[in-house]
């Protein structure tokens, strides 16, 4: 009995310790960058921003701020930038008044992006269409699971 006792004390032990690995696995620590780093990592790679304020203040809905962005969104965009070969201006960042959301602009998950011609060539030519996001707009996923959704005026970029 008490051998009994110690292996299933084991086994549950086992268990409990590759649970919490799997948990620690599956939420992995998203780096943010401040205004000033994000804003050198896009101009480095050629990225231009705009704003209808003129200016990058996160609270002020009419600036297109990167601050609290994640790291992960910028390289997104210079990957896009650089694979494409295409002319990027984001007009909009983190800055309050977009929809919220846990994948969100605020919380650093998306970039809303300029059409021009080339970007719109390349998002549709080279991601899969993967038909109209919950408020009409069609939307293409690349194979990384970015998503592009044509908002009519803009691309809404979400990196994941």
């Amino acid at each position: 009995m008490f051998r009994r006792l110690a292996i299933t004390s084991l086994a549950a032990a086992a268990l409990a310790l590759s649970a919490t690995a799997v948990t620690a696995q599956a939420a992995p620590a998203v780096t943010k960058l401040s205004q000033s780093q994000a804003a050198s990592q896009l101009s480095a790679a050629g990225v231009t921003w705009s704003s209808s304020g003129g200016c990058t203040t996160r609270s002020n809905p009419h600036c297109t701020s990167f601050d609290q962005i994640n790291s992960s969104t910028v390289s997104g965009v210079v990957t896009l930038k650089r694979a494409s070969g295409c002319a990027i201006n984001i007009t909009g960042g983190t800055e309050v008044g977009h929809a919220s959301g846990t994948y969100s602009h605020y919380n650093g998950y998306k970039v809303d992006i300029a059409h021009n011609s080339c970007i719109d060539s390349y998002v549709k030519n080279s991601f899969s269409y993967i038909g109209l996001r919950g408020d009409g707009y069609p939307q293409w996923k690349s194979s990384a699971g970015n998503l592009y959704c044509d908002e009519g005026n803009h691309w809404d970029v979400t990196y994941v």
